[in-house]
């Protein structure tokens, strides 16, 4: 992760893009570009053997939906920026995975492993992707907040302070927001 002083050029580059100015984008896309993609290879990375989307084709399509929606969205942090990029790659993934669910039936589940959570989900060495954002979205129906916590973590790949920035909490109460998730996903993976 960069340090501190390489994450304040990047909240400056994204309020400039924001106002309208054009060159910012070309100082802020190499740096976004390698931030989505080491998102991208950390994510596909854990996933079992058989993806057929590339780290380099997830990155592509995140950049592609973050360059399109960026001027609308009224940044605050290097961290909100990544949070928001965390959801953009969980959905990318989704549409992926429908898709080739659709283009050959009967194919096997694209599968994700969450990490570290995986022995605190009790779900083995994968989740079925599909199950994982049904999971996601049902819990975001009743708690965005601790939904939200999961998807950057794991979709993402923030650490527990920069979720707390992102999201203007506490480390404890991102902590505590992680583990409560975390036995609520583990029961809603089981059922």
């Amino acid at each position: 992760m960069p340090n501190e002083q390489s994450t304040l050029p990047v909240t400056t580059l994204l309020a400039r893009w924001r106002a309208g100015e054009s060159k910012a984008l070309d100082e802020l896309s190499p740096i976004v570009y390698q931030e989505l993609r080491r998102i991208a290879r950390s994510l596909l990375s854990r996933e079992r053997g058989g993806h057929t989307l590339q780290p380099t084709a997830l990155t592509h399509e995140a950049f592609l939906r973050l360059c399109g929606d960026v001027p609308d969205i009224d940044w605050r942090s290097r961290a909100h920026f990544l949070g928001i990029a965390a959801r953009i790659m969980r959905q990318v993934l989704i549409q992926h995975a429908r898709a080739r669910s659709a283009a050959k039936r009967g194919a096997a589940p694209i599968t994700i492993c969450l990490g570290n959570a995986e022995s605190h989900l009790g779900a083995g060495p994968a989740t079925g992707l599909h199950e994982l954002d049904q999971a996601l979205t049902h819990l975001t129906s009743f708690d965005v907040r601790k939904a939200t916590v999961v998807e950057m973590r794991y979709f993402g790949g923030l650490t527990v302070p920069e979720i707390a920035e992102a999201l203007g909490i506490s480390e404890p109460t991102v902590e505590r927001d992680m583990r409560t998730a975390l036995a609520w996903l583990r029961r809603e993976l089981k059922a």
